[in-house]
């Protein structure tokens, strides 16, 4: 497993690498978050200020405007953790300058948020001043791998999403959209440990999120993989020799008769990662090498190759505000030559204009 060496705060990086982008009132709450200690929030009894103008232009396409909640600081951690029960509340939160629009945001919920592609879209959501609701097992590894993130951006809460009892509906409150990025690995291993191979996570465990998501959602956004109708033809039958792309599938089929407005998509072998530190800079400029570029296709599974855990995560983000990906599967490779990095206009246009498989 690759981890990345030690680096400077996520807060920090956010103000360095943002300055020249970002409004002022960003880069001073970028500052304020990471000289303040934590929020460990036991309820959501006070809603603090975060400016719309925040929000870069993605926010204007990606999140329906009604208001999102936050919880109270206390002095333990800068990341927001909150009980299922507390975020029952939803207090509205006003601009907090003139400029900005008259409209908050609400969050995007990433399940899974802990796991190689999960922290990307975390930080790819950041990076973005995009609110954010981290699900994850273990709110331990997440307070760590998340510590330095902006506290008035992000918040965790924690369940299991093979026991149903762990799934409560607050959960998903203040919640517009949903990006699932969860698995494990496709041979035994010792994240097969406590009942985790890919039937109880890649089927059983979506198949209870499913049940419990809202019908308003916006859209979510299933990460799957390429093989999932060809597990039976070589090399994937040997990929599945358990079973997890045969899951996958049938993961597959239960978010399309879901209801809620989906994007699937279908990488190649994922390479860059996963990551164990969290530093935003460095997890969003790791490439695979040559190939930044992005092959796509819609509604295929004919692509073999692989792709970069960086280039699907921003895939996961951008693909929430394109109206043109709703409820359509894609397959995506990296390829060689420059891509599309977290420009809007070209993901859109590589999303919108994808050609269909052979």
């Amino acid at each position: 497993m690759a981890a990345l060496a030690p680096t400077s705060s996520l807060c920090h990086s956010i103000v360095s690498s943002t300055d020249a982008k970002f409004p002022s009132s960003v880069r001073a709450n970028a500052r304020l978050a990471a000289r303040q200690p934590s929020t460990i929030l036991p309820a959501l009894s006070a809603s603090p200020h975060l400016s719309s103008s925040a929000s870069l232009n993605l926010s204007s396409r990606l999140i329906p405007t009604r208001p999102f909640h936050h919880g109270r600081q206390s002095t333990h951690s800068r990341v927001a953790v909150i009980s299922a029960a507390a975020a029952s509340d939803t207090p509205k939160v006003s601009p907090s300058s003139p400029s900005s629009s008259s409209k908050p945001l609400e969050r995007v919920l990433v399940v899974g948020a802990s796991g190689g592609v999960g922290q990307l879209c975390v930080a790819s959501l950041l990076s973005k001043s995009l609110p954010v609701r981290a699900l994850v097992r273990s709110v331990e590894k997440a307070e760590a791998l998340f510590a330095d993130a902006p506290a008035d951006l992000i918040q965790i809460v924690s369940a299991d999403l093979r026991q149903p009892g762990t799934i409560s509906p607050a959960l998903f409150t203040g919640v517009s959209a949903v990006i699932v990025c969860v698995g494990t690995t496709a041979f035994p291993s010792k994240r097969w440990d406590g009942d985790n191979g890919p039937e109880q996570t890649d089927y059983i465990g979506v198949k209870n999120l499913l049940a419990a998501l809202p019908s308003t959602l916006s859209r979510i956004i299933f990460v799957s993989s390429a093989g999932v109708e060809r597990y039976n033809q070589l090399p994937y039958n040997i990929l599945n020799l358990f079973g997890v792309l045969k899951y996958k599938k049938m993961a597959e089929d239960l978010v399309k008769s879901s209801g809620i407005p989906y994007t699937i998509l279908r990488p190649g072998r994922l390479t860059d990662g996963p990551y164990t530190s969290y530093d935003l800079n460095t997890l969003l400029k790791a490439t695979a090498g040559m190939r930044k570029a992005v092959e796509v296709r819609r509604g295929s599974d004919t692509l073999s190759g692989e792709t970069s855990r960086v280039t699907l995560a921003e895939c996961c983000v951008q693909a929430l505000g394109v109206k043109e990906a709703e409820n359509e599967v894609f397959e995506l490779l990296s390829v060689e030559g420059e891509g599309p990095g977290s420009d809007e206009g070209a993901w859109e246009k590589i999303l919108a204009s994808a050609p269909a498989g052979k």
